[in-house]
């Protein structure tokens, strides 16, 4: 299994420790074709990306694609910020991103009370405390899910059920329909094998992503080898390795604009 592409990086912009020239030089060593700069989304208050310096960032990701040789893509891991599964990427951003990844994180500013309440803090409690999620949470979670997906052009879905237990086949078969990628992420563990032995019979595809914080973590493929040592994974349906590239939803969304 050889990765060509890593769609989910940070950066010094957000939670990481290296420039955006920094992992695309680290993605040429590990001979990727591909890499996206993927810092957190507006929403999140303490390591969230700013809008002001989208244009910077593009800036920056033309030189780094110069300088490496590595196509290198201006993206966000936008956070879901609400029950009705609104996503903290604004229509008015669309045409300064290349690739739309979402996900579920605890330091953000959600739309209501009420939603703060579901989607973060009874998350943080039962995460926290190891407690048994209620069947109504994880209703509520798996909703969230399925509604940002229907929503919101995402391409890819990262680390689906990390501190947010859901029914992931129920969220699968959405990602399935709408053209979102489910993640493999090789930065923490965020489904158990049984789980991940459901969402594969869904059909839907994957990618593989780094989640990379730092440089020398772009690439990495080591959770995602050992999950394939437990579970029977179909190779040909994950789109960033062995040559393959993945079709984006939010590309053909945008050409319809």
């Amino acid at each position: 299994m050889n990765l060509n592409c890593d769609f989910h990086t940070h950066t010094n912009y957000s939670h990481g420790k290296g420039t955006i020239a920094d992992n695309a030089n680290a993605a040429k060593e590990k001979g990727l074709k591909t890499i996206a700069i993927t810092d957190h989304g507006f929403s999140h208050f303490v390591f969230g990306m700013k809008r002001r310096k989208l244009d910077a960032m593009k800036d920056e990701c033309v030189a780094a694609e110069k300088e490496s040789g590595v196509k290198v893509l201006l993206g966000i891991e936008s956070n879901l910020v609400g029950g009705k599964g609104e996503i903290d990427v604004k229509r008015e951003d669309y045409d300064k991103l290349d690739i739309i990844l979402a996900g579920v994180h605890k330091s953000v500013y959600v739309k209501t009370l009420k939603d703060y309440n579901r989607l973060i803090m009874q998350n943080i409690v039962c995460s926290g405390l190891k407690l048994k999620p209620s069947d109504k949470l994880i209703d509520f979670n798996t909703e969230t899910y399925i509604k940002a997906i229907k929503n919101n052009p995402i391409d890819i879905l990262t680390h689906l059920g990390y501190c947010c237990p859901c029914r992931a086949e129920e969220v699968a078969k959405a990602a399935r329909d709408y053209g979102t990628y489910i993640e493999i992420n090789t930065k923490k563990v965020h489904l158990t094998d049984e789980e991940w032995a459901k969402v594969i019979d869904t059909g839907v595809n994957f990618v593989i992503d780094s989640d990379a914080h730092s440089p020398d973590r772009v690439g990495d493929t080591a959770l995602a080898d050992e999950l394939f040592k437990r579970v029977n994974f179909p190779l040909e349906r994950i789109m960033n390795i062995d040559g393959r590239t993945p079709e984006f939803r939010f590309a053909e969304f945008k050409k319809k604009l």
